[in-house]
C-alpha cells in the first residue's frame, strides 16, 4: 500500500515526505519528465559535416533539431508559469545562477563573433536547454520521481538509438561509419547518435546495476556487454581511457560497502594483474601499444592525433583576446584561416576545437572556462557531499537516491573525462550535450531533495 505523503514545515515551502514508489511505463515517464527526450538528440540523419550553420545553410533536419528543442523548452515554460511556488535549496540556485551567467556570456559573445546571428542563436539554444534542467529539478524537488527508473529509462532510450545506429549501418553505413586510413573503419555514430558517449554510459550504468543488484544479474551482464563492445567498435582511445577511469572509480567505490566486497576487489585486481603479465609476455610489449593507438605513429601520437596543435592555436588566440572568438561559430569560421598547422586533415572540417574545455575557451574566453570550471566543482561538491552523508528522510527509497545520485556521479566523471578528447559535451543539438545536462539534472535533483529533508 502507498504511504500518505506527510509534509515538513519549512520557513519557504512545504514539501512532501514521501511518495510513492509505483513505477510507470516507459512512454508515460517521457511525457511525465520530458526532459529525458533530449537524450534522443534527436537523430539526425545526414553526414556529421553536411550542413555548416557559419554560412548560413540550413536544411529539413536543422529546423527538426531546434524543433524539438523549443517544444520541450516551451513546455518547461509553461509548467514553470502555472507553478504556485518555485523553490530550490540555496546550494543548487548557486549553481544554476553560474550557468546561467555563463550563458549571458556566450550571448554576449555574439557582439564580436564572426557570424553574430549563430552565436546568438547557439546561446537561446543554451538556454532553452538548461530552462528544461531546472523545470525537472523543480518538479522533482516536489514530487521526485523513482531515481532508480531514472537511470533505467535513460539506459534503454540509449540502447534505442545504439540500436538505430545499427540499423543504420544497413541502411547508409556512410552516416555512422568512418574509414580512416592506418586505422580502419569506426563506428562513430555520427549525428544519428553519438556512439562514443552512449555506449561507455550503457556499460557504465550496467555494471553499477550489476554490483549493487539493482536489477537482475543476467540483465545487467547483457547491456554490459553491449555497452562494452559498442566502445570497443568505436575504436576511440579517449572513450576507452575515460571508461577505464569511471570502471575504477565505480569498483573502489563499491569496495568500501563491505568487507566481502573488499576482498573481491583485491583478489581481482591482483588476478587482473597476473593476467595482464600472461598477456604481455605471450603477445608482446610492442604488439599491445601498437594494437591500442592503431598502429599510430608516435609523433601522431604525441600530439594526440593533431589535438595539441588546435588546443595550442586556441591558447596563443585567446592570450591575445582574452573574450575568446565568439559562441561556437567564432572557432569554425577563424581557425579556418590558419593553415599552418601539420594536420593530416582538411581544416575545413574541423569544426570545433576537440576539447569541452577548450571549446569553451575558444567560444567566450578565460572568464568562461573559469565559471565553467567553478560550475563543475560545484556539482561535484553537493553531489559528493549527498552521496556519502547519511540524511534522516522518511523514505524508504533512500538507499535508490542515492545510489542513483553515486552512478550520475560516476556518468558525469566519464563525460568530463571523454570531454578532454571531445567538444561534443559542450556544443548544443549534439546529443552529448544533452546527456550530460540530463546527468547533471540528476544529480542536482536528488541533492536538492536531500538537502530538504536534511534540514527536517
Amino acid at each position: 500500500m502507498m504511504q500518505s505523503p506527510r509534509w515538513i514545515g519549512n520557513s519557504e515551502v512545504d514539501i512532501p515526505v514521501a511518495r510513492s514508489n509505483r513505477r510507470v511505463s516507459f512512454l508515460r515517464f517521457l511525457w511525465r519528465y520530458p526532459v529525458f527526450l533530449l537524450a534522443f538528440g534527436p537523430p539526425i540523419f545526414r553526414p556529421n559535416e553536411g550542413i555548416d550553420a557559419t554560412k548560413g545553410n540550413v536544411d529539413i533536419w536543422s529546423f527538426f533539431q531546434v524543433g524539438w528543442l523549443a517544444l520541450i523548452a516551451v513546455r518547461a515554460i509553461l509548467r514553470l508559469a502555472s507553478a504556485h511556488t518555485i523553490f530550490m535549496p540555496q546550494q543548487v540556485r548557486s549553481i544554476l545562477r553560474y550557468s546561467f551567467f555563463l550563458g549571458l556570456l556566450f550571448l554576449a559573445s555574439a557582439a564580436y563573433s564572426p557570424s553574430h546571428f549563430v552565436s546568438a542563436a547557439y546561446s537561446i539554444l543554451y538556454f532553452l536547454t538548461w530552462i528544461c534542467v531546472v523545470e525537472f529539478i523543480v518538479d522533482a524537488y516536489r514530487n521526485p520521481p523513482d531515481w532508480i527508473q531514472c537511470l533505467l529509462h535513460l539506459r534503454l532510450i540509449l540502447c534505442l538509438l545504439c540500436l538505430l545506429v545499427l540499423i543504420t549501418v544497413f541502411i547508409n553505413p556512410i552516416l555512422v561509419m568512418r574509414v580512416i586510413p592506418g586505422i580502419g573503419i569506426r563506428l562513430a555514430g555520427g549525428a544519428v547518435a553519438p556512439i562514443t558517449a552512449i555506449c561507455p554510459l550503457i556499460a557504465i550504468i550496467s555494471a553499477y546495476a550489476f554490483l549493487h543488484s539493482l536489477e537482475s544479474k543476467a540483465r545487467s551482464t547483457f547491456f554490459f556487454l553491449v555497452g562494452l563492445t559498442g566502445t570497443v567498435i568505436t575504436q576511440s582511445r579517449g572513450s576507452e581511457l575515460a571508461l577505464i577511469l569511471s570502471f575504477a572509480i565505480l569498483i573502489a567505490g563499491w569496495a568500501k560497502t563491505s568487507r566481502r566486497a573488499a576482498y573481491v576487489f583485491i583478489s581481482g585486481f591482483m588476478a587482473s594483474i597476473l593476467l595482464f603479465g600472461g598477456l604481455l609476455g605471450v603477445v608482446g610489449g610492442e604488439h599491445m601499444w601498437n594494437s591500442f593507438n592503431r598502429g599510430q605513429s608516435s609523433q601522431g601520437i604525441a600530439s594526440a592525433s593533431g589535438r595539441t596543435d588546435i588546443w595550442k592555436f586556441v591558447i596563443q588566440y585567446c592570450m591575445d583576446h582574452p573574450q575568446g572568438m565568439g559562441y561556437i561559430a567564432g572557432f569554425r569560421i577563424i581557425f579556418r584561416q590558419y593553415f599552418a598547422l601539420g594536420l593530416q586533415v582538411n581544416v575545413n572540417r574541423i569544426g570545433n576545437g576537440h576539447n569541452s574545455f577548450i571549446d569553451i575557451l575558444a567560444d567566450a574566453g578565460w572568464l568562461a572556462l573559469t565559471i565553467y570550471l567553478i560550475t563543475m566543482v560545484k556539482i561535484f561538491r553537493i553531489g559528493f557531499r549527498y552521496a556519502q552523508e547519511h540524511t534522516y528522510m522518511a523514505l524508504a527509497s533512500d538507499s535508490a537516491s542515492r545510489h542513483t545520485l553515486r552512478c550520475a556521479l560516476v556518468l558525469l566523471i566519464y563525460c568530463l573525462a571523454n570531454g578532454m578528447d571531445t567538444a561534443d559535451f559542450s556544443v548544443p543539438l549534439r546529443g552529448a550535450f544533452y546527456l550530460q545536462n540530463i546527468i547533471i539534472c540528476l544529480i542536482l535533483g536528488i541533492s536538492a531533495r536531500m538537502i530538504a529533508a536534511s534540514r527536517s
